[in-house]
């Protein structure tokens, strides 16, 4: 188990405590298969000897395994890997461990397809309720996006400011409330995309033109520009949406 390894890519050694590190090696296990729905594990005492860590630090992994669905834990029943449907897989700290390693392609399109449907939506809202600040905001992620590029953390990071600023445009607490989630699929999705190769166009371009319609109080172009950004990101990885 390497204890070493954080949550983001290029993260410094040691940044999480060992139970942290713990839970997102079981994690990991869990997500890859190698710990598949209905796994058994062994006692407390037994796991924690194995690991070579305090029964503490284990039983703190587990509640944190709970906490995200991944695992539940009954008194003479022991811990056990619970069923995928049960998973929090919208969790920042669950797809961060799905994209530690290469993710399943259709989760990413499932991803996708998500967004796919809140963040039109959200650019549609933002376009008829958003205020000079958060204009501003959408311009200054956009700013550092190209002063950055995406490939670097830096601009993931203005990435990811510019789509919350979307959904805190849009004015609706509910929307606000998947900021969390959006942020990090947007975050760990464009990490993935320049894990390989560089990418065949500069997606600043789809980016202004989001910022554009929102300015100009254009919900329609709005909507359709935001769609339009989602289906070249998607492209840019060569999945495409399902027919379901």
């Amino acid at each position: 188990m390497d204890r070493d390894t954080g949550n983001e890519p290029g993260a410094p050694k040691s940044a999480l405590r060992i139970h942290q590190t713990i839970a997102r090696d079981l994690g990991i296990a869990i997500l890859n298969g190698s710990h598949p729905p209905g796994t058994l594990f062994e006692g407390e005492i037994e796991s924690a000897g194995r690991l070579h860590v305090s029964r503490t630090a284990y039983r703190e992994a587990v509640r944190i395994l709970a906490a995200k669905g991944l695992i539940e834990s009954r008194p003479k029943a022991g811990t056990r890997v619970t069923p995928r449907a049960r998973w929090n897989l919208l969790d920042p700290d669950l797809l961060a461990w799905m994209f530690s390693d290469e993710p399943d392609p259709e989760f990413v399109r499932d991803l996708f397809e998500l967004r796919g449907i809140i963040e039109p939506a959200a650019a549609e809202l933002a376009a008829l309720r958003r205020t000079d600040a958060h204009l501003a905001e959408l311009a200054a992620a956009l700013e550092q996006m190209r002063t950055h590029g995406l490939s670097t953390t830096a601009g993931r990071a203005a990435d990811q400011r510019f789509h919350n600023a979307i959904l805190a445009a849009a004015h609706n607490a509910a929307l606000a409330s998947l900021a969390g989630s959006v942020g990090a699929a947007v975050s760990w999705t464009t990490t993935f995309k320049h894990r390989k190769q560089r990418l065949p166009r500069d997606p600043i371009a789809d980016h202004e033109a989001v910022l554009l319609a929102i300015r100009a109080s254009d919900a329609v172009r709005a909507r359709e520009t935001m769609r339009a950004l989602l289906g070249h990101a998607l492209a840019d990885m060569d999945l495409a949406l399902p027919s379901r």
